[in-house]
């Protein structure tokens, strides 16, 4: 297990596990010195990552993987939960909202995570689903060592929840993650036993009863209590998706993104158009201003278009052919532009990636979203429920319309690349809008660049916010951010390190026949290995 403190990659030749929480990852790396392979070792460090990070990431939550296997197929899951059968846009309305809200009972959607890593294990792994959960439920009842970063993450959600979460409700979350009216200090020790008893439940059934048994009925006496919309009957309709992942091509590479619902189609749409911009990394400053341009575009058409795939307006083979891209491309100039959505011609987040060394590769990630998610927690459980339905438009003629049985526009995305059919590795970057403007950047760092994993994660980035606002980290070069303040970007510095999200890279190497690795200093990650 090492820390990076410099932009030296980690090498291994057996395994690699590369997350934001060093106990997690090193329980991956466990589970394949015990035999399991890098499906078992990425559910496990999910798992554990719930109980380790549970600011960004639970129980209740959703997640999506893209899975690289040893016979060189590439397959995707997508994880993500529906809105409950009476969520309805009329119904939510009659509560007095106008948009959808962030916190409570009204967003929060059926969780899809535990179903997941199931249907991980079932498909792919080689140890029992018990055996791969059994170091999470170990770290729930015993405890673990709170880093550094995430006391303070949670100290400051926690400062903000008492002062916006008044409802009986809430109090659960407050009884569960700041007893006594506090939060853990770096280096404490903290226990969630009811959690540790919730995987125990999951482990054995085989996520059963999460949506069929004992979890799912206090779930659902829970929100009948506070005149919630999620039901029983809601998560036993629940199952995962396997889908075909989308790609691009990138100067001999594919990019591999899950499909929608989820915002990876940005991401790739943003490369397509970037690429038919003539880019020249030598020319820094033209350079970033195409990437930051090709991005706004992508993002406008993303938030006018993407929704659940089956109540899209256009197809996703639309928006990534190459002859909208091209359109959009001949649209952006010298200047920084407003972003505006085109339609093409008729026709708070944990990620994880794992390596084994028969060449298994996963790109897994999962949230409960904004931090903690709904604040909802089920009493007696340790399960912090996710408000993924926050993301749904209230305007019924909008792609994204809330509707009963629909999943909603999502954020979180793993990122996969390959090149000449075989794999290159697993790549992601957490932190909402953020993750296709991290996904981007860390491509180009890589293929145009030729930067290692630990320097592509190093190198200093930027977020488009909305219009012509971009936020950029304050090592980024002044002399830069000036010649693209020139060209009508308003650039602000941001000392926000959430803002810039948080990655993790692995690459195989297939000369020297081993992984590297790289994870980012702007949480408290490792890389471990074997």
């Amino acid at each position: 297990m090492t820390r990076k403190d410099s932009s030296t990659p980690i090498y291994a030749k057996n395994g690699m596990v590369a997350t934001s929480q060093p106990k997690a990852a090193q329980v991956g790396v466990d589970i394949m010195k015990q035999g399991g392979n890098a499906i078992d070792a990425a559910i496990a460090t999910a798992a554990c990552l719930c109980v380790v990070e549970p600011t960004t990431t639970g129980i209740g939550g959703d997640a999506f993987a893209v899975v690289w296997t040893k016979d060189r197929q590439i397959h995707a899951l997508n994880g993500s939960g529906k809105a409950p059968k009476t969520l309805t846009i009329d119904a939510v309305k009659q509560r007095g909202y106008e948009n959808m809200p962030k916190y409570g009972l009204v967003p929060v959607t059926v969780p899809g995570a535990p179903s997941a890593w199931a249907e991980l294990s079932r498909r792919f792994g080689k140890l029992s689903f018990e055996e791969v959960l059994t170091p999470a439920i170990r770290s729930a009842r015993e405890g673990f060592k709170v880093t550094k970063g995430i006391a303070a993450s949670w100290k400051k959600a926690h400062e903000a929840y008492r002062k916006r979460w008044q409802g009986e409700e809430f109090a659960a979350w407050f009884d569960l993650f700041a007893p006594g009216g506090k939060t853990p200090k770096p280096g404490e020790i903290f226990a969630f036993p009811e959690m540790a008893k919730t995987l125990e439940a999951i482990a054995k059934t085989k996520s059963d009863a999460f949506y069929n048994g004992e979890l799912a009925e206090k779930i659902d006496r829970h929100f009948r209590k506070y005149n919630g919309f999620l039901t029983k009957s809601d998560l036993q309709a629940h199952s995962s998706l396997w889908v075909t992942p989308l790609k691009t091509k990138y100067k001999g590479y594919d990019v591999w993104e899950v499909p929608p619902n989820t915002q990876g189609l940005v991401a790739l749409e943003a490369i397509n158009i970037f690429k038919h911009l003539s880019p020249d990394a030598t020319k820094l400053e033209e350079y970033t201003h195409k990437q930051i341009e090709a991005m706004k575009a992508a993002f406008a058409d993303g938030f006018a278009h993407i929704a659940d795939e089956a109540h899209m307006n256009v197809t996703t083979e639309a928006l990534l052919s190459d002859d909208y891209a091209k359109m959009r491309a001949q649209k952006i100039g010298k200047k920084a532009h407003e972003p505006k959505p085109s339609t093409p011609p008729t026709g708070g987040t944990v990620y994880l990636a794992t390596a084994d060394s028969e060449g298994n590769m996963v790109s897994f990630i999962q949230s409960n979203y904004m931090g903690f998610g709904s604040g909802v927690v089920i009493p007696g459980t340790g399960i912090a429920m996710q408000n993924r339905g926050h993301n749904f438009s209230l305007e019924k003629n909008h792609p994204n319309a809330l509707a009963p049985g629909k999943r909603s526009f999502h954020t979180i995305i793993p990122g996969f690349l390959s090149r000449n059919g075989e794999a290159v590795g697993p790549f992601g970057v957490m932190g909402g809008f953020m993750q296709p403007q991290g996904h981007m950047q860390v491509l180009l760092r890589t293929v145009d660049m030729g930067m290692n994993p630990q320097e592509v994660l190093d190198a200093p980035r930027w977020m488009w916010q909305q219009r012509k606002t971009v936020l950029v980290e304050e090592h980024m070069d002044k002399a830069l951010v000036e010649k693209l303040r020139a060209r009508g970007h308003d650039i602000r510095f941001s000392k926000t390190i959430e803002h810039f999200g948080r990655g993790q890279i692995i690459w195989r190497n297939p000369e020297r026949k081993h992984y590297e690795g790289g994870t980012d200093k702007r949480a408290d990650g490792i890389v471990a290995s074997f």
